[in-house]
């Protein structure tokens, strides 16, 4: 675990290729493609843009230790991705990340946000629930080549669950 605190800012495309090495060090079997993230940035910027994207980078290296994505359309969010580098767990990097999403989905005017989590992955569930999210169903096999199945969440009203300071829900620390 690094003592330094991860600084989180806008995602730009040259961010794309060190978040890629992180996403294939997290998730080597279900792993993002470029192509996706390059798609995913193209709509987060200008008047109508419908994405945030945001990433984490130790200041003393410059490396990127944790990325995250919220997609908006209408009056729902949807968490595409958030992830943090396994010597940032337990340092609230997780936390921060989302509520950076939260805060997004405010400002997009999103009623609710929906997110999909892997069944297996408790850490994450235990993030998204001290933030006010709550399990309403299942997709099956939806994380592929393994097919292992997400857990849906949703959080009702995301601008009552953040606050300036960070997540109204109670401390986090994921």
């Amino acid at each position: 675990m690094t003592s330094v605190t991860a600084v989180v800012r806008e995602m730009r495309w040259w961010d794309i290729e060190p978040v890629l090495e992180l996403e294939h060090e997290l998730f080597p079997e279900d792993a993002w493609s470029a192509g996706m993230f390059w798609s995913e940035l193209a709509h987060a910027r200008g008047p109508h843009a419908t994405r945030r994207y945001v990433v984490a980078h130790d200041p003393s290296t410059g490396r990127i230790v944790g990325y995250a994505g919220l997609a908006a359309a209408g009056d729902l969010g949807d968490v595409q991705t958030i992830a943090a580098a396994r010597d940032q767990w337990g340092t609230g990097l997780g936390a921060r990340l989302l509520t950076d999403l939260l805060r997004a989905a405010t400002a997009f005017e999103c009623a609710e946000v929906l997110l999909e989590v892997r069944v297996d992955n408790t850490r994450a569930q235990k993030l998204y629930e001290r933030f006010g999210f709550e399990p309403i169903g299942f997709r099956r096999g939806y994380y592929q080549p393994g097919n292992v199945d997400a857990l849906v969440m949703r959080l009702s009203d995301p601008a009552s669950s953040v606050s300036a300071d960070g997540p109204v829900q109670g401390e986090t620390h994921g």
